[in-house]
């Protein structure tokens, strides 16, 4: 076993930066008001503007951009397709994720567990069928690493435990220092997407014995991307469908971005610029949209 420090298996050409980190989400719903009430009473974050049929949502605080939500009338609600299996809230601590977990029960919400050995991990669907992940981290020098691979497993979790971690706080919405820990899509080949993500992108390969999964990031983080072939044999999510229509990554400069789509572009993607960021396709139709720290959502 070596330590977190030695994490990971690095594309052979092009790197993103270490300091790399997911941004906000934007997702497609059938009814704006539903999604609304249900993400800010359930999930608790605060809607910090809205117009034109999209709504913006942040933390409590308003510090950090972690949703938009667009309607599309007369859409389904998801179905089990390519494209996105969930996206993850990572809290700022365990006290967090247990007055989130104390705060699920009161409003009898659904929801499923899992302790992933490098985090504690809640998971719930948004009323279109969309899927959550809500999440603390361990800290990280407790991460084992064997060859270069960060060891995560799906365990029970001890719920009882992290309720009572919570002590006597209650939960009162997404608090500041919460942020887009990773995105998890459902794709149809591994070796396709690491061809995009992983070469010509430049995320590091991390975890890579998980059954039917590969997980990435920047930095030696367990994971900024999972990605797994779980939906088996189906297609991309339609257009009229519940769906996640981008998502993004942050990169720390301008020029990072500017290297990082230069290395997509040299792998045969296509690649498009809208301002100051870069917007590229997957093989599965999933749009990644790379942006400059300093123009984040």
């Amino acid at each position: 076993m070596t330590t977190a420090t030695s994490t990971g298996t690095p594309p052979t050409s092009h790197r993103l930066p270490a300091a790399t980190q997911p941004g906000h989400i934007h997702l497609q719903v059938t009814d704006l008001e539903r999604s609304l009430d249900w993400y800010t009473r359930t999930l608790g974050l605060r809607v910090a503007e809205r117009r034109d049929g999209t709504a913006t949502l942040t933390d409590q605080a308003g510090t950090a951009t972690l949703a938009q939500l667009s309607e599309r009338p007369g859409a389904s609600t998801a179905q089990r397709r390519l494209g996105l299996y969930h996206f993850a809230l990572l809290l700022p601590d365990r006290a967090d994720l247990g007055a989130f977990l104390r705060h699920l029960y009161v409003q009898g919400e659904r929801v499923g567990t899992a302790d992933h050995l490098v985090s504690e991990a809640l998971y719930l669907n948004d009323p279109d069928g969309l899927g959550i992940e809500v999440y603390a981290d361990r800290p990280r020098a407790t991460w084992q690493v064997t060859d270069g691979e960060i060891a995560m497993d799906t365990r029970p979790l001890d719920q009882h435990g992290l309720a009572r971690a919570a002590l006597d706080n209650a939960w009162n919405g997404m608090p500041a220092g919460t942020t887009m820990g990773h995105v998890h899509l459902h794709v149809a080949d591994l070796e396709r997407a690491a061809a995009f993500y992983h070469q010509a992108l430049g995320l590091d390969r991390v975890v890579w014995s998980y059954p039917g999964a590969l997980f990435l990031s920047a930095g030696g983080y367990h994971h900024h991307l999972g990605l797994n072939t779980w939906a088996g044999n189906t297609e991309p999510a339609h257009d009229n469908e519940a769906r996640l229509l981008e998502w993004s990554l942050v990169l720390p400069t301008q020029d990072d971005v500017k290297t990082a789509a230069t290395s997509l572009r040299d792998a045969g993607f296509t690649v498009t610029e809208d301002g100051d960021a870069a917007l590229a396709t997957d093989p599965w139709g999933t749009t990644l949209r790379l942006v400059p720290f300093d123009k984040r959502g």
